[in-house]
């Protein structure tokens, strides 16, 4: 039996032939062959988690894009990627609020005893799996620098 997250890309493929979805069905093609080449290249079959890990990494890849393509004045770029962002988005669990970041911040601190960024490590390793897939993880960082700075 595959597991579940991949079973509903899947279908969600099927739905967007069908429905003549030509943007949708590509990112959904890449984010199906990305799946696919992990799995091919560590001859595993992926959870869940690793599914998120592979859509989260494609986001990153995509929200630098995005950056890149801004920062050379490429809107056109900007906007494919953007469209291509929400559509890997459809697949990851619902993103985290600013207010539930802060306070898995704040957790994390206080339960690995962190107490300067030298222990920005500890933090991380914390909330890397409670967050993964449902937040920028670079903005996660900057958050817990700023907590260790003050």
């Amino acid at each position: 039996m595959g597991d579940l997250l991949t079973d509903r890309i899947k279908g969600e493929m099927k739905a967007a032939m069908k429905s003549g979805d030509k943007a949708r069905l590509g990112v959904i093609r890449l984010m199906l062959s990305a799946i696919k080449q992990v799995e091919v290249d560590e001859r595993i079959v992926l959870d869940d988690q690793h599914t998120i890990a592979v859509l989260d990494k494609m986001v990153k890849q995509r929200r630098e894009s995005i950056r890149q393509y801004g920062d050379a004045g490429r809107d056109d770029l900007v906007a494919v990627e953007e469209a291509e962002v929400l559509v890997i988005q459809d697949f990851l669990p619902q993103a985290l609020s600013e207010v539930e970041i802060d306070q898995m911040i704040s957790a994390a601190v206080a339960q690995s005893g962190a107490a300067s960024v030298k222990d920005m490590g500890k933090v991380m390793g914390l909330l890397k799996n409670a967050m993964q897939g449902r937040t920028d993880m670079s903005v996660v960082g900057a958050k817990i620098k700023a907590a260790l700075a003050e």
